[in-house]
């Protein structure tokens, strides 16, 4: 009986076959001449300079590189990249990693983005991972340090504290330095999360706990992740921005038993009358979406509010 042809053993690469294939005869000729000029070269050398021969070994390498894959045209792999045609690049990825003549720009582009961020995604799970209950407080970095909202954030962070909590912030002034206060001044572990800007900010001095973080995205999802709930004190956009994702997440179910208070009825009653009389009025939100929220102006209903499904 015949024995079964082994395609793995008798078929062979069409680039092995380069110097004797009609498409191939071009680069397996370079290839060739390089090959004999890199002999010469070591045998030239004697005492000399072995660059002739490194020279000659580089070319050979080009030529074999250049030299079409059966196809008709030059094709390259790089790790699970396939390049052919014009997107063949000159050079190796080890040998651009270890030019130090080499331009920089690739710290700016975007597979190098890519690690920055999976890095902080990292550094992150790592810092807070062992945080145990902890509750997000966000609010006006620009709230007076005189003001009675000023104020509640430093009762609101005392109290989850005493309660048990963890308090997260964004790290800065005004509102998140209150609550930050609070919690330090209980006893409690307070927890800021900063972010670069264009203007100097810093993480604020009753932050016991800091990571700083380059991208909005990833300092969001460490809010989400790591809190069982939201308290939100008077704030502008990015106060509103961290709201409505918040909101978003809930409704959506990619979060669940996730409560979410509103401090201050004054400040939030616009905002609410607006959800009701236009986005429910005019279809855009459901009369249900009124209860993923809550709005008081209660230092101890907020904190049993947020803290009541933990």
């Amino acid at each position: 009986m015949a024995e079964p042809r082994d395609e793995y053993r008798t078929e062979r690469h069409p680039r092995q076959d380069a110097g004797s294939t009609a498409e191939g005869d071009e680069g397996g000729a370079a290839a060739r001449t390089a090959a004999r000029g890199t002999g010469a070269g070591r045998r030239t050398g004697g005492g000399g300079s072995p660059r002739p021969a490194q020279e000659a070994a580089a070319a050979a390498n080009a030529a074999a590189e250049s030299a079409p894959y059966g196809h008709g045209w030059p094709e390259q792999h790089t790790g699970p990249v396939v390049r052919r045609r014009g997107q063949v690049q000159s050079g190796t990825t080890d040998q651009r990693l270890l030019d130090t003549q080499d331009s920089t720009d690739w710290l700016h582009g975007d597979p190098w983005r890519v690690m920055r961020i999976q890095s902080e995604f990292v550094e992150g799970f790592g810092a807070l991972a062992e945080l145990g209950p902890a509750i997000s407080v966000f609010g006006s970095a620009r709230t007076a340090i005189d003001s009675p909202e000023y104020e509640a954030g430093v009762r609101i962070g005392r109290t989850l504290a005493e309660a048990g909590f963890a308090v997260i912030t964004g790290g800065g002034p005004g509102a998140m330095e209150a609550a930050n206060r609070g919690a330090l001044e209980a006893g409690g572990l307070s927890v800021g999360l900063g972010i670069e800007l264009p203007f100097e900010q810093g993480l604020n001095r009753y932050v016991d706990m800091g990571v700083n973080f380059r991208y909005f995205f990833v300092r969001k999802t460490m809010f989400v992740k790591y809190a069982q709930g939201f308290v939100v004190l008077p704030g502008g956009f990015g106060t509103l921005d961290e709201l409505f994702e918040a909101l978003t997440l809930v409704q959506t179910k990619k979060v669940t038993r996730f409560p979410i208070v509103l401090f201050g009825t004054a400040y939030w009653g616009g905002l609410v009358d607006w959800v009701r009389g236009t986005l429910i009025a005019e279809g855009k939100a459901s009369r249900a979406d009124l209860e993923l929220f809550h709005v008081t102006d209660d230092v101890d209903e907020a904190v049993a509010l947020v803290t009541k499904e933990v």
